[in-house]
Formats: structure tokens, C-alpha cells, sequence
């Protein structure tokens, strides 16, 4: 009697799907993952036209559009220490909680170097004070993490006299943050060790176990570190990065009349925000090279600067929407 295919194609049909979905089940995670963060700084009113959130509307707003991590400015108009006692504390890590939403990051604003040609004027302790504030602020919001800047370089003041200063307040800085469970991530933003080789040094030199680098693509891009260039700089600041934050921006061209000439001279460009992925940083050199050094944290979207659109609620709302779509495409293995 002649054997029945079909009971036989079933089940081939069967094994292969169970061969498929082992292999599936066995495939390992990649080392390295990324978590979107929205920073409330992109809803702070800080530039023209920019619209403004409070607290509680930017916690409501990043679950809308589909963010579950957050970045919180540690200034006004957003939680500056000032104005939160232990009561609103609370009140704002409940209504988090409510929402769905771990606030990571608290966004500080230092400037360690602000009073450097100023002698007698501690502002190496003025600044490690404010941040050792916006460290137990920080604690008391369920975050682990505080973003600081350098400082400014000042005119008329030895390079390395500031340097000095900027080390002094981090490690100050660092020790008072400790005391709360914070770790502090330098951001490479302000003129001070703004070059990834200065990032990496000052990191060393201050040493301290929770000073790290929040290190982003934007300033070594504009300083030509783009593309490999810029990859590289990723890999070998290596295992200091714990944090990151992304934006970018297209060069717009300007020149000056000079009547004399009857012709334009050119001036430096200037910078314009426009949505991620349509500007001049490489983010693909970027991410493949936080992916090789097995980067497993945060990465902020922030609106921080005038943006193409305008900072209608409507154009903020659709340009954080874009991000998220396209950082998807990152996110994959």
C-alpha cells in the first residue's frame, strides 16, 4: 500500500519550524544596547520661539510620544534644588512613577572656571556645592547620574591654571555625588578639555571612580573629527562613556558687505538644529563605534538650539516622534 506524503511533508514541515526557531531562540544578544532618553531641555522655552513645558507636562509628554526614560534640566525653569523640598520631591518621583517614566539623568550646568580671573573667588567649591545639591536631588528622584560641564575658558588666565581648576572642582564634585550614589558624566561641551584626547585625560587625572565622560558626537564633529575620524575618537574613549546625548545641525554659509569691495566677506558659519539623521554628524561612524566598544546605556535626544520648524509644541512633538523612528533603525542588530 503506498505511503501517505502528507502526514510526511507535515512533519518535515514541523522539524524545520522547530530547527528555525531553536537557532532563533540560541542566537545571542549583541554586546552592547542603547536606551532612548528624552531631555526636558527640548521643552524648556530656552531659544527663540521654543515652547515651555513644566515638569509634570514634559513627564506627560515624553509617555505620549513614547519615551519611558528621561533626562531632567536641573535649572529653572525645569528642577532646579531652589524650588524642590523634600515634599516635591516626592510629589514629582510619584507622578514618574505613575506614568511610567525613570528619570536617568539630571542635567547640571557648572562652570568651574566662571570666576577663574577673579582670584579669591572659590568657584571651584561654588560649583562642586551646586552640584553635590543637584547629586541629592538626583537620589531623592530615583537617578543615579548628573551631567556637568568644564568651564569656559577666560581670556587673560594661563590655560593651564584653568585646567587646574576645572580638576579641583570635579574632584570635589565627584566626592560630594558619591555621597549620594551619583555618578558625575562630563560632558565634552564646554572649552576645557572639549578635544576627546582632553576629555580623556582630564577623566584620568581627576580620578575618581564616578567621574566618567558623557561623550558626544557633536563637538568633535565640528571640530573635523567626523566620520572615521570620529568612530575612532568613540573607541578609545572606550569604557569611560556611560552616557551620550545626540542632536544635529546643518551649516549655514554667512558673509558680511563690504561696500568698499562692492563684494560679501565670509564670516564663520552658524549652526542650525534640524531633526536627527539630516545634518552633518556622522551618527552611523558614531554608533558603530559605541556598538564596538560594547556601550549598554543611555542615549538623550535633546532640541536645545533653534530648530528647523520653529519650536512649536507640534514641531517639537513631530521631530522627537522622527528621532525615535530612526534611532529604531539604529537599536538593530
Amino acid at each position: 500500500m503506498p505511503m501517505n506524503p502528507r502526514p510526511v511533508a507535515l512533519a518535515l514541515m514541523a522539524a524545520a519550524l522547530a530547527a528555525a526557531t531553536n537557532a532563533k531562540a540560541q542566537t545571542p544578544a549583541p554586546p552592547w544596547s542603547f536606551t532612548p532618553v528624552l531631555h526636558s531641555v527640548s521643552y524648556a522655552g530656552v531659544w527663540r520661539g521654543q515652547a515651555q513645558l513644566t515638569p509634570d507636562q514634559f513627564l506627560q509628554k515624553a509617555r505620549d510620544l513614547g519615551f519611558r526614560h528621561v533626562e531632567l534640566m536641573a535649572k529653572r525653569p525645569h528642577v532646579s534644588p531652589l524650588d524642590y523640598d523634600a515634599e516635591a520631591r516626592k510629589k514629582l518621583k510619584s507622578r514618574a512613577d505613575e506614568l511610567g517614566i525613570k528619570i536617568v539623568c539630571l542635567a547640571g550646568y557648572p562652570d568651574f572656571t566662571a570666576s577663574a580671573d577673579k582670584p579669591g573667588i572659590p568657584s571651584a567649591e561654588m560649583n562642586a556645592v551646586y552640584i553635590g545639591e543637584v547629586a541629592r536631588l538626583a537620589r531623592d528622584l530615583g537617578a543615579d547620574m548628573v551631567r556637568v560641564f568644564t568651564g569656559y575658558e577666560r581670556p587673560g588666565v594661563p590655560y593651564d591654571v584653568q585646567w587646574g581648576i576645572v580638576v579641583q572642582g570635579l574632584r570635589l564634585a565627584s566626592r560630594k555625588a558619591a555621597e549620594y550614589g551619583v555618578t558625575l558624566a562630563v560632558q565634552n561641551h564646554h572649552d576645557i578639555a572639549i578635544h576627546p584626547e582632553a576629555t580623556r585625560w582630564l577623566i584620568r587625572e581627576v580620578n575618581e571612580p564616578n567621574c566618567k565622560a558623557a561623550f558626544d558626537a557633536w563637538s568633535p564633529a565640528i571640530q573635523g573629527l567626523n566620520g572615521p575620524a570620529l568612530k575612532q575618537a568613540v573607541l578609545q574613549m572606550g569604557s569611560n562613556i556611560v552616557f551620550t546625548t545626540v542632536a544635529d545641525y546643518v551649516k549655514q554659509p554667512r558673509f558680511v558687505y563690504d561696500a568698499t569691495l562692492a563684494n560679501y566677506l565670509p564670516r564663520d558659519a552658524v549652526h542650525r538644529a534640524v531633526p536627527f539623521g539630516d545634518g552633518f554628524i556622522d551618527y552611523a561612524a558614531f554608533f558603530e563605534g559605541l556598538k564596538e566598544t560594547g556601550y549598554r546605556g543611555y542615549v538623550a535626544y535633546e532640541m536645545c538650539e533653534v530648530l528647523e520648524g520653529g519650536g512649536s509644541i507640534e514641531n517639537l512633538d513631530r521631530t522627537a516622534r522622527l528621532f525615535l523612528e530612526r534611532f529604531a533603525k539604529i537599536q538593530k542588530p
